[in-house]
């Protein structure tokens, strides 16, 4: 386990890289045609099998929260880019589709979004870099989901936790 300051500081420089190019990437985004935050819940039904998504699945996707992502899903649908349906499995769910003119939308938004991230991530690692990035950053996701160290297991140093 790497020593906390390290850590600290790799987290740090993580979350300000990410913060400086978000910003970069808004200025850049056509939100004229639709917002940040439309444009990832339909990234996240186009990758999804079928381009549709059960509500809930959605939900754990995008970045914002659940009460928002379904005003943000009821404004989409009333723009005809996606359509809601009720889950066959179950009936109290709901499933979201990407319609052919939301995905057309998206199309035309992605194109112009991977190139301003090309120009502000891709200038700046080469290949490899950006290969070993990519590792890195799905690891630190998956690794959220591990439960916590017991304290009460071997090889845990209570004494380590008190610096």
């Amino acid at each position: 386990m790497a020593e906390r300051a390290i850590t600290v500081a790799a987290w740090e420089s993580l979350f300000r890289a990410q913060v400086t190019i978000m910003r970069a990437l808004a200025a850049e985004f056509p939100s004229e045609i639709i917002s940040l935050n439309e444009y990832d819940v339909l990234f996240n039904i186009t990758r999804a099998s079928g381009r549709h998504l059960r509500l809930k699945d959605l939900n754990r996707s995008v970045l914002i929260t659940q009460p928002s992502v379904s005003r943000l899903v009821d404004r989409l649908a009333a723009r005809g880019l996606v359509a809601k349906t009720h889950d066959p499995e179950d009936g109290r769910g709901t499933i979201v589709a990407i319609t052919e003119e939301g995905f057309a939308l998206f199309r035309r938004v992605a194109f112009a979004h991977m190139d301003a991230i090309d120009r502000h991530v891709g200038h700046a690692l080469d290949e490899s870099e950006l290969r070993d990035l990519t590792e890195l950053c799905d690891r630190l996701r998956l690794g959220v989901d591990e439960p916590a160290t017991d304290p009460n297991t071997p090889g845990h140093d209570a004494a380590a936790c008190d610096d």
